[in-house]
């Protein structure tokens, strides 16, 4: 999925509230770049479309968890895993059927944009 979004470049990025080696890793993997130990993820998101110069209502948010609340509010889209905690569940624009960490970015693509995955990564468009 991250490919998928590298390719029609849409830029991603990890905001976490952990800072640890794990986060790292998963972000180093999937070649999107990440900001740790953030105690505020809504400024932490102003603060990096004010960077990057792209704006918060135009922007999709996906996150689970009540540190997710504000950000997911705010934006102008927002999606949640099946297990989000149930305040999240409610005001999240799209509502997925997968568990967190189980494909959530590839049902979103390719469930909820529909995406077509094969065209855009392995068709040769010369």
């Amino acid at each position: 999925g991250f490919d998928v979004l590298r390719k029609i470049n849409k830029p991603t990025y990890i905001i976490s509230t952990e800072k640890n080696s794990v986060v790292t890793a998963r972000a180093k993997k999937i070649k999107i770049p990440v900001l740790q130990g953030v105690t505020d993820k809504w400024k932490a998101l102003q603060d990096l479309a004010d960077k990057e110069c792209f704006s918060v209502d135009k922007a999709l948010y996906v996150g689970n968890d009540l540190n997710d609340f504000f950000a997911i509010q705010n934006c102008g889209y927002s999606a949640c895993p099946s297990d989000s905690h149930k305040k999240i569940k409610k005001i999240a624009t799209i509502k997925l059927n997968t568990l967190g960490g189980e494909g959530v970015v590839r049902e979103l693509l390719e469930d909820v944009f529909q995406l077509d995955f094969i065209k855009i990564l392995y068709t040769n468009k010369d």
